[in-house]
């Protein structure tokens, strides 16, 4: 078994590669290519065009250019907090990458519930047929029980990796099933700390960030787990995890010692 077989998003039935692609990291446009002809279909992007992620534009108006949009599925991010401004850049983001829909609307960074306007804003984009499905991303993890038994939300980005891990308990065992959300998990890496050796218990070497890649996707309650990249060569360094399968045993619990030691041996409520 390896991660390279495309997964379904949950019960939006899209599917998609196990590795999703951020933008804003400075990879150039080829290396988004490179990752989509390799199945990485699944790509974030924000509703509004700024510094790096013009990167992923071009790559974006090369894909539909090639008649291959239906494959991609793309995820813009909107961090207005506000109807009328939400609207307003997602029309500029559509826009300018010649694009008529996105196929997932991210409500970004809440640790609280959307208010009612912002979740019928969202529909209302839904039912004009300019968005597919509706996500929220947030640092909140009793939020997303909470807001999946609603069954508003279709697809939860949220922290997970061998550092911060109570997703496992707070998240995971309380998704309805069948036809759950979909499940999106990031900063695998623990931002950086994982992959630095002075972090490291002694005699412990760092990880790679495939290694950290892997730790996430080897539960099942994840279907995708996000990566940034700098450059192509980090680009195809982080596709080597589509060929690799779940942690052995061993790895799983070198993993984990790890990340307890990386959190201070303390498992808190802010893990």
């Amino acid at each position: 078994m390896t991660f390279n077989e495309p997964i379904a998003l949950g019960r939006t039935g899209l599917k998609v590669g196990r590795l999703g692609i951020a933008s804003g990291y400075g990879a150039p446009a080829e290396a988004y290519e490179e990752a989509f002809e390799r199945g990485c279909n699944y790509w974030t992007w924000g509703t509004f065009v700024k510094g790096r992620s013009k990167h992923m534009l071009k790559a974006l108006r090369n894909v539909a250019a090639k008649g291959e949009r239906d494959k991609l599925v793309l995820a813009m991010f909107t961090y207005a907090h506000s109807p009328w401004l939400t609207d307003t850049y997602l029309h500029k983001g559509l826009k300018a990458a010649g694009l008529d829909h996105t196929d997932l609307l991210i409500l970004g960074y809440y640790s609280w519930p959307p208010s009612r306007r912002i979740l019928e804003n969202a529909q209302r984009l839904k039912e004009k047929g300019l968005v597919r499905f509706i996500g929220l991303s947030g640092h909140d993890r009793k939020l997303v029980p909470k807001l999946a038994a609603e069954g508003v939300i279709d697809v939860f980005h949220f922290r997970y990796n061998a550092v911060h891990r109570r997703a496992e308990t707070e998240i995971f065992p309380h998704m309805p099933a069948p036809n759950g959300p979909g499940m999106v998990s990031f900063v695998a890496t623990a931002w950086g700390k994982l992959l630095k050796a002075e972090k490291m218990p002694p005699g412990e070497a760092p990880f790679s960030a495939p290694d950290c890649y892997r730790f996430v996707l080897s539960h099942p309650g994840v279907h995708v787990c996000m990566s940034g990249t700098k450059n192509v060569e980090q680009m195809r360094e982080n596709l080597s995890v589509l060929e690799s399968g779940p942690l052995a045993s061993d790895e799983m619990a070198r993993m984990r010692r790890v990340g307890d030691f990386i959190h201070g041996g303390k498992r808190s409520a802010k893990q």
